[in-house]
């Protein structure tokens, strides 16, 4: 017992002097913060909350004057670290406060070395290859001066019309959390000062995924209860997790464009979160405020914007023109320009500027796609495959196949299969598919016709060659999809099926008699019903970056099980969508009893004949492929689900655990996933909601007991905007391999 009080009264010193250590460390910053302010002019203050886009290529001189009058606080878009070198010394040395720039840009799926799409990589359920990447997509950008990038996105989406589902994590609160979480420690790290960090970016705040019809920019209009439940909970975990900088949206929510929302901005981010670091605008979306229709002039936004909580105006120059007129009229105080100051320059000294501005301009060779960069980069993009489907076990292929035919427009494209965001990618270090084949099989083993010249082509004048290859293989592997451009900012699309005469493609290829594999890189889920029938698999490898291609080729033929597992839900046309598995169960609930398709209706039919259920008449009320799921090579069997207890308090927990067995006879991972249903709630409850998931390895015949805690706080929600609560009465849950499936038990809250 003595040994035992020794070492708890050591714990308690060394906690009270880490606490103790902590806010003394917090507190030296905030003095050179405060000393940094206090020298600065107004204009020299509004000068720090500016952030323009680089043209130091065309104007250098301008460039450099305006930072010799600290005139800008930050400069995107400058990756030359010699410009960078230059522009530091001029604000380091030349200017009157030697105020160091804090360089940003948009580093969102990798810098050189470029991994899976955002959505992709969330394909893979795995926390610690997001981190990776993230760490090494720091590490090549800091090298050239980039200290800051403007990711993760970790906005909630669930409408695959949206251009920017591909940014993103998909459609679930807590698998974007944990994923936005994880980007955000690879890339700042345990010390930001290092020559491997950069601060992260939490954007955009807020909701930007539920913007109407999928269109970029456009209105949210959400209940307080969704916005809490569902959109807001991956940016409190990004403040959790120490995010220095976060932006705000392009949307306006309810009326209030997201840049002017001061409840989020300072109400809920600041004083409920906690959050100390500071908020960009994103591109030029305060003076946007404007044509929103929600100020009179800039001016006015500035106002707005400042006050809301924007500490740095990004593009636009609402702040530059205003800000000190506003002042001196007295129609702002000078406080709020005085507070976002500190915020940016607590976010400097956190860098490390203040005491090392410059980079090594050497760096740059010695850590640009390095060998386990570019390893990681495969792990990553075959961790993110998905199988859809694998009728009779077409796949995997035999690497003593006699010959494959390989066509469509994206199996030798070094760019397309990049994805959307990759400025700085290097299509020289791209490794197609088709390259990769042939390196596995051997060049006389392969025949290859692209068919089309990209994705939205038309044409089928190359189709009767493409035939002729098909008949002369034993299997065909049909490479389609989007190009990069279809995806990310601005692109949104209606209809989401294959563009151009892919579909039509896969149908030609199909009346060959031999097995098609259908292999579709993209940066949304596609609406690909019409080619179910003439397939007979298909992997779904989003844009899966530098090394997609030795990725699926492995997969392909096996030296790699596929692991993936849906982060959003497929739907089956763009009619349906939104559609997503933590829908509301309505009134009158569909199921195959009362549907009715379409085309079984019978002529004349009565108005009420058909079963009034919650269904679309020609889609019915399913998605084509639900979320979480993901087909293997192997399969897994679930059994002896059991609780620690069917009754929990409101501040209790249960422990369930779960075996799962590989019963094929492949080693393969499996993603195991919890899910809740609160049967009846003070508002209504989502039928299935994710609360926990595990990624294990099982070797053929192999079984493991897994656990997973369920804490009557991770059942809480809002019942309106200020009230969070956890309330008693009866509760479903399931474990399995996918959102439809999974044993399942009940529990209570008492």
């Amino acid at each position: 017992m003595k040994k035992l009080a020794y070492i708890l009264l050591g714990i308690a010193i060394l906690s009270a002097c880490t606490t103790s250590s902590h806010r003394d460390s917090n507190s030296v910053l905030e003095s050179k913060v405060d000393s940094v302010l206090a020298k600065l002019t107004l204009d020299e203050k509004i000068g720090q909350m500016m952030q323009i886009s680089s043209y130091y290529s065309s104007d250098a001189e301008k460039l450099k004057e305006l930072v010799r009058k600290g005139a800008i606080g930050s400069l995107l878009n400058e990756v030359d670290p010699k410009a960078v070198n230059d522009l530091q010394r001029v604000a380091v040395e030349e200017s009157t406060h030697g105020i160091p720039l804090i360089i940003g840009r948009d580093v969102i799926h990798g810098f050189r070395t470029i991994f899976p799409i955002p959505l992709g990589q969330a394909a893979a359920w795995n926390p610690e290859i997001v981190e990776k990447s993230s760490h090494v997509a720091a590490t090549e950008a800091r090298s050239v001066g980039v200290t800051w990038t403007f990711s993760p996105m970790i906005d909630v989406a669930r409408d695959p019309r949206w251009g920017r589902v591909a940014e993103g994590y998909g459609e679930d609160p807590l698998l974007t959390s944990t994923l936005g979480a994880a980007a955000i420690k690879g890339y700042q790290g345990n010390n930001l000062t290092n020559s491997n960090t950069m601060a992260a970016c939490a954007k955009h705040f807020a909701a930007y995924g539920a913007v109407e019809a999928g269109r970029d920019y456009n209105t949210v209009i959400l209940s307080d209860q969704e916005l809490r439940n569902v959109y807001l909970p991956p940016f409190k975990a990004a403040v959790d997790a120490g995010a220095v900088t976060f932006m705000s949206a392009f949307n306006e929510i309810n009326g209030v464009p997201a840049t002017g929302n001061k409840l989020l901005l300072t109400n809920v981010l600041r004083n409920q979160w906690g959050f100390n670091g500071f908020v960009v605008s994103d591109w030029s979306s305060v003076p946007e405020m404007v044509r929103h229709g929600f100020a009179t002039d800039e001016a006015h936004s500035a106002i707005i914007a400042a006050e809301a909580g924007i500490d740095m105006e990004m593009s636009s120059d609402a702040y530059a023109l205003n800000l000190a007129q506003l002042v001196k009229e007295k129609k702002i105080s000078e406080e709020v320009i005085n507070n976002a100051v500190r915020n940016i320059l607590r976010v400097k000294f956190q860098l490390g500027l203040f005491d090392n501005p410059y980079v090594d301009e050497t760096l740059s060779q010695r850590v640009m796609a390095t060998d386990s960069a570019m390893a990681l980069a495969q792990k990553a993009a075959e961790e993110s495959i998905v199988m859809l489907k694998n009728e009779n076990n077409t796949l995997p292929l035999s690497t003593s196949i006699k010959r494959v035919a390989v066509i469509g427009p994206m199996a030798n494209d070094r760019y397309e299969q990049l994805g959307t965001w990759i400025f700085d990618g290097d299509t020289n270090l791209t490794i197609t598919p088709l390259h990769s084949i042939k390196k596995l099989l051997g060049n006389n083993k392969v025949l290859f016709s692209k068919a089309l010249t990209h994705s939205r082509d038309n044409s089928t004048n190359s189709f009767a060659q493409a035939k002729s290859m098909a008949k002369s293989a034993d299997a065909v592997v049909v490479f389609i999809g989007e190009e990069s451009i279809l995806s990310g900012e601005a692109h949104g699309r209606a209809n989401i099926d294959l563009p151009g005469s892919q579909a039509q493609l896969v149908k030609e290829l199909a009346s060959t008699g031999k097995p098609v594999i259908a292999v579709i890189m993209a940066g949304r889920p596609l609406s690909i019903g019409n080619i179910m029938p003439y397939t007979s698999a298909i992997l779904y490898a989003w844009h899966p970056g530098t090394m997609g291609g030795p990725a699926i080729a492995n997969v392909l033929f096996g030296v790699t099980n596929p692991s993936g597992k849906l982060p959003i839900s497929f739907p089956r046309s763009g009619g349906q969508c939104p559609i997503y598995y933590a829908k509301k169960n309505s009134g009158r609930p569909a199921d195959y009893t009362n549907w009715v398709p379409i085309d079984k209706i019978p002529v004349r039919a009565p108005q009420t004949s058909l079963g009034n259920t919650n269904h679309h008449l020609d889609d019915g009320f399913e998605p084509l492929f639900p979320f979480g799921f993901g087909l293997s090579y192997t399969t897994f069997e679930y059994s002896d689900l059991s609780l620690s207890s069917e009754k929990m308090g409101t501040n209790g927990a249960i422990t369930l655990s779960v075996t799962i067995t590989n019963t094929g006879k492949t080693g393969g991972y499996e993603i195991a996933q919890l899910y809740t249903h609160d049967v009846v709630g003070s508002i209504t409850r989502p039928v299935k909601e994710l609360k926990g998931f595990a990624k294990i390895w099982l070797d053929a015949g192999e079984s493991k007991s897994i656990e997973f805690t369920l804490s009557a706080s991770d059942l809480a929600f809002y019942k309106s905007w200020s009230e969070q609560v956890v309330e008693p009465g009866q509760f479903r849950l399931w474990v399995g391999g996918n959102s439809t499936t999974g044993l399942t038990q009940q529990f209570s809250i008492e």
